[in-house]
């Protein structure tokens, strides 16, 4: 191939990703190694186990690609079809492979299982290919030549393809390819505003980099977060990012909590443990799922005290002692009582700072209160803050942000930001 913007399709294989059985991260897996790697990802497929139609998806990707990675349908199964598949498209027949036939008998003598007709089928290898081996399983790989582009198929099981790619199928592309360099590429993670809002932030920033073409921007919205990628597109690409990234940051602001694979959590864990302080948690809507996501990073326990699940309005006074005459009179979804639950396990756990969740959930309303409305506070020794959010989606979804939205104003308390962001669009 030689040509460094080499274009790479991705196959996978398998009724169980068409029918939501198993989530294809595959695809993710791959997608983003390449593009590290500085190839150009340019379509991805993913096809049942029918033969007929995975022979005609294969046919299309090898026709528009120059290299095409299959995932998936190489077991002992007879809804393994993809050896056979590949053969059809290359226009060949099957051989048994004598040496991985002996691998294969030998492999299940050893773990005391019979190997039966159809796992032979795992030797089987289309004529003018070759094997690539299988350290983690027992489904060996095959890479063959097709009118120019170079297939390569490798077993479904996530683990197993991982180890493979990265041993044997990317050392080889990046040899067929001429090794181009990475792309030079940074991400910016911002939270507590949405995808539209971000790109709206980087309005002028995108029009600079459409006049330069230099650097390209890209978005990714996942609950309560928004990425923004910045890769380059040609030379001095390390300068013209760091630029860009610069620009970004003096656009976006505060927004900006991390930058590449640091997760939210992380960052308010390590600050947590950074400035010597401790924490402790009461929660309602939540129930436990804030608690949960902190104990996630290793490291939390010397700042995470522990945390009081207040799901009945009785346990939010008797346990951490909201005042019982404000209860009946709002109701245990409001600003107050966050404040008074975040103040009170403070208090009962002996933490530096308290933070407290409470709200509706769904799937109905509460004491007048719509599904989504939420109070999230933190009570320190620079006093009790709360803010309060309408948060969309469903019961599990509303939850899922909450504990964002929670991290995100410890963060802001933490740092000594301004509870909720005050950017401005550009004008």
């Amino acid at each position: 191939m030689g040509d460094p913007a080499v274009k790479v399709e991705l196959v996978a294989v398998g009724d169980e990703l068409l029918n939501g059985d198993v989530v294809n991260t595959n695809a993710s897996r791959l997608g983003r190694d390449l593009t590290d790697a500085g190839l150009r990802v340019t379509g991805v497929s993913t096809v049942g186990d029918g033969l007929d139609e995975l022979v005609d998806v294969l046919r299309v990707a090898v026709e528009r690609a120059d290299a095409v990675i299959v995932s998936g349908g190489l077991g002992p199964t007879s809804d393994d079809r993809t050896r056979e598949a590949i053969a059809r498209v290359a226009g060949v027949e099957l051989h048994r492979d004598p040496g991985i036939e002996q691998w294969l008998r030998d492999r299940y003598r050893g773990t005391n299982r019979t190997l039966a007709g159809l796992g032979l089928q795992q030797a089987d290898v289309p004529e003018g290919g070759r094997i690539l081996p299988n350290a983690n399983g027992s489904a060996p790989g095959v890479t063959i030549e097709i009118d120019g582009t170079v297939l390569y198929a490798t077993p479904g099981v996530p683990s197993e393809m991982a180890a493979m790619f990265g041993d044997q199928v990317l050392p080889d592309l990046l040899r067929r390819s001429g090794a181009p360099a990475p792309r030079a590429q940074r991400v910016l993670r911002t939270v507590g505003v949405g995808e539209g809002v971000v790109a709206q932030y980087l309005e002028p920033l995108e029009k600079d980099l459409a006049a330069a073409g230099a650097v390209e921007v890209a978005y990714l919205a996942v609950p309560g977060e928004t990425r923004v990628k910045l890769t380059s597109t040609g030379p001095g690409g390390d300068e013209a990012v760091d630029a860009a990234a610069m620009r970004a940051y003096e656009l976006l602001g505060d927004c900006v909590y991390a930058e590449g694979s640091e997760q939210l959590v992380a960052v308010v864990a390590r600050l947590l443990v950074e400035r010597g302080v401790t924490l402790a948690a009461a929660e309602s809507l939540t129930g436990g799922l804030l608690a949960s996501t902190l104990v996630t990073v290793p490291g939390v326990s010397a700042a995470f005290r522990g945390s009081v699940t207040a799901y009945a309005t009785d346990v939010k006074s008797g346990v951490l002692g909201v005042d019982p005459e404000l209860l009946a009179a709002e109701g245990a979804v409001h600003p107050q009582v966050a404040r008074a639950m975040a103040e009170g396990v403070r208090g009962l756990l002996s933490g530096t700072y308290g933070v407290a969740t409470t709200g509706v959930a769904g799937p109905e309303p509460q004491d007048g209160r719509p599904v989504g409305e939420v109070h999230i506070a933190v009570a320190g020794p620079e006093g009790t803050v709360a803010v309060s959010v309408h948060l969309p989606g469903d019961r599990d979804r509303i939850r899922a942000l909450a504990v964002v939205r929670a991290l995100e104003l410890l963060r802001r308390v933490l740092l000594g930001l301004p509870h909720e962001r005050t950017r401005e669009f550009p004008g």
